[in-house]
This record gives C-alpha cells, structure tokens and sequence, in this order.
C-alpha cells in the first residue's frame, strides 16, 4: 500500500477462471502451445473487455482511461502449465496494431516478495499490481531462455560469446544473492539491445515463484539446471575463471549499489519478509547450513527466516567487497 502496489482492481482471479469455452492456442506454424484460448459468456464480454482495459490503464498509466480509448482487448488465454495457472490478456491498439499483454496470476507471498527484490536489486524495473489475492505483472519482453539456447546460441554473428557469458555470470549471481530459484531456460528471457558495434545483452527472470523457498544452495544458481547446461558449457569455453570472478564482483558491487539507493523500501520489504514463515523451517535450516559453508560465515546459522538469510547474503558481499568502497556507496 504504501509504495502503490495494492490498488482497487475491477477485475479478480476468479472473475477470470469464469470462462466457457476454451480453444487450443497454436504457434505460427500450427503446432500447440501450452495456452488456450478462453470464451467468456456474451453477457459478460462487454463489461469484462472494459474492466481489463481499466486494469492496462492501471498499470501502464496509473489509471488515465483518457489515453487507452483506442485499446482493445483481443484475446484471454490460459495456461495450467505450471504452479501459477496465469491468464495472460492481449492488448491491441486499433490504430496501428500494436500488440501489448499483461498476466493475470494468483498472488502469494514469495511471487510478491520476488517481484519486488526484482525491482530493487536488478537492473531491470517490474510493474505489477496487487488486489487481495490476484496479482497483476506486465510482460517481460525478451526470447525465452530455451529458443534462444536453441536457435540462437552460437549461431548469430553479431552476439559477441564474451558478452553472453558475462551476463549469464551477472544473472546467475544476481539470482543467489537475492536467492531467487528454479531458473530453468523456459523461466527466463535474453534481450537483446543493438549497439553501435555489437549487440548488448541482458538475462531477465520472467517466474518468481520459487523466490526464497528451497531449501537446496545449489536450487538458487542457475548454473546448475540440466536445461541450462548448453549455455554454461558455451560461456565455460569463452571466458576465463579469472574473467568471471572479475564479472562477479562487478554485479556484487553493483547489487550493493541497488541497495543502498533503496534502502529504505528494501528495509520496509525485509523486515516484514524476516518475520514471514513463507518456506518451511527445516528448509530454512538446510539452506543456511549451506549458506554458512558457501560464505564461510557463521552468522547464518542464526537465521530463522528466508528474509534473514537475504540480509546476511547482502551483508557477505558487502564485507567481501570491503567495507570502505560501502561506506561510500551508502553516504556516511
């Protein structure tokens, strides 16, 4: 509430699972999707297509209806893949065709609390709103982890492999301070941004449900996923271990960085995060065994929450780091 996530909303979850009808959503060369399309009642079409454009002028424009007029909703589509079972709502802007989407999912405490860790200790900012129990994201744009490990993935002249194995370095390191999990290729997106020489590119998580809850160290790197293997094996032949450590300090320092400019919000997420039992305590035991090895630091082993053991994981770095080049980060 204080920081404008919570808001009014006029439409719900469950006002979504209300569908008919659905159709199978095929690619564009026909073959299925995990996505159908949902039908509502024709009674309920009019009034549920303004409420969803409400909801876009919600969250792109802070609730202007003026400037959104021209959208239209074009499509609702389900997916039951996954714990999730988001809808995802297909914008259209009638005048040129633009296409926009956001999600529709049921909200709970580690998707919440993921979302916002995102926002504040990445490089990258969400928009998401919530009402009681639904949660509304918008669309990360980017190639999904598995086409691009597929399609893409030493086959493109003009992604620099130095510059791809950089930032799966950066990514998987940004995903264990904040002990974000379960980042398989299908869970994460690469965008790509052209520049004068090569192209830039960026990682970007997509699923935060499992911030926070596992109970594995491993469960929080990247890395370590079967379905990503083609990738670290790639970066494992372009970079060098010394290379790589470099890479890492830099998102090290550049995490501490993120925190200190959001002290305060990270401060009023944490403290409510520490006393939130979202993960069973013999997970959190496990994990800060396995902490405590990893940063070879006792302190951990007196967590007794998920939220904790994100404050002493920001506290490893920073004394990893040194404590002169924090103090100046953080002003004193």
């Amino acid at each position: 509430v204080r920081y404008r996530r919570e808001r009014e909303l006029p439409v719900t979850y469950e006002r979504l699972r209300a569908f008919h009808e659905v159709i199978p959503l095929t690619d564009d060369t026909g073959k299925p999707t995990l996505w159908d399309t949902v039908i509502y009642d024709a009674a309920e079409m009019t009034a549920l297509n303004q409420a969803l454009k409400e909801v876009y002028a919600l969250l792109k424009v802070d609730g202007d209806l003026s400037v959104v007029q021209h959208l239209y909703v074009d499509r609702v589509d389900f997916c039951t893949f996954g714990n999730s079972t988001p809808f995802r709502v297909r914008i259209v802007n009638a005048y040129n065709d633009n296409q926009d989407y956001f999600y529709v999912k049921k909200a709970d405490a580690s998707r919440i609390y993921g979302l916002e860790l995102e926002h504040l200790l990445s490089p990258n900012r969400l928009n998401f709103l919530t009402h009681g129990a639904t949660l509304v994201e918008e669309h990360v744009a980017g190639i999904p982890g598995d086409m691009f490990i597929a399609h893409w993935l030493g086959r493109r002249t003009e992604l620099k492999p130095i510059r791809v194995a950089k930032e799966l370095v950066k990514f998987n390191e940004r995903c264990f301070v904040r002990l974000l999990g379960d980042m398989r290729s299908y869970n994460f997106v690469f965008v790509l941004t052209p520049d004068f020489e090569e192209a830039q590119v960026r990682i970007r998580a997509m699923d935060f449900d499992q911030q926070s809850y596992d109970g594995r160290k491993n469960f929080y790197f990247p890395q370590f996923f079967k379905d990503n293997n083609p990738l670290v094996r790639f970066c494992m032949r372009h970079l060098r271990p010394e290379t790589a450590r470099q890479y890492q300090r830099e998102e090290q320092t550049l995490i501490l960085q993120r925190a200190s400019l959001a002290a305060q919000r990270l401060g009023h997420l944490l403290q409510p995060m520490a006393a939130d039992p979202i993960a069973p305590p013999e997970k959190v035991r496990t994990l800060r065994e396995g902490l405590a090895e990893h940063y070879h630091r006792a302190d951990y082993l007196k967590c007794e929450s998920m939220g904790e053991l994100i404050r002493e994981n920001l506290e490893s770095i920073r004394r990893d780091i040194g404590r002169p080049l924090v103090t100046a980060l953080a002003g004193e």
